[in-house]
């Protein structure tokens, strides 16, 4: 036995309809289609969301809401995560190389410094933003902060 000589088991493969063919094999005349209609003609291709002529539903439904394309979306980071970074890296400064390298964020990522939690030692905090009372939180510990532009 080769590869020369490898079939299928017997009935497990069954020759494939050839529609269209002459009234003789049964599938000829409409071929399968029925009569008349978008859908017994060639080329047909139904568009995406259409529903045989009834209103469609993503025109039924209202236009809702606006999308500003100015928006810049942050990752949050809180200071409860500033404080356990820099006691496990032993850390004076986090900027974003810090937190790229620790896994917090992308390397597209803007980032926003918010106030959940405590930092205890003096730190030397790089984002994008932050917010009034992370940044106090910060500089009443002895850090400071310093806002990248982007």
């Amino acid at each position: 036995m080769d590869l020369s000589n490898i079939k299928p088991a017997v009935g497990s493969v069954r020759p494939n309809t050839r529609i269209g063919r002459g009234a003789g094999s049964g599938k000829g005349g409409t071929s399968t289609r029925g009569h008349k209609g978008a859908k017994s003609r060639s080329g047909y291709s139904r568009k995406i969301g259409f529903e045989g002529g009834q209103m469609p539903l993503q025109r039924r439904l209202p236009k809702w809401g606006f999308k500003n394309f100015n928006r810049k979306e942050y990752k949050a980071i809180n200071l409860t995560l500033l404080a356990e970074l820099a006691q496990a890296q032993n850390l004076t400064k986090i900027g974003l190389e810090e937190l790229r390298n620790a896994g917090f964020i992308n390397k597209n990522q803007l980032v926003k410094i918010l106030a959940n939690g405590t930092v205890t030692s003096a730190l030397t905090v790089e984002a994008h933003a932050f917010s009034a009372a992370a940044q106090a939180a910060i500089e009443a510990a002895g850090g400071s902060v310093q806002k990248i532009e982007k």
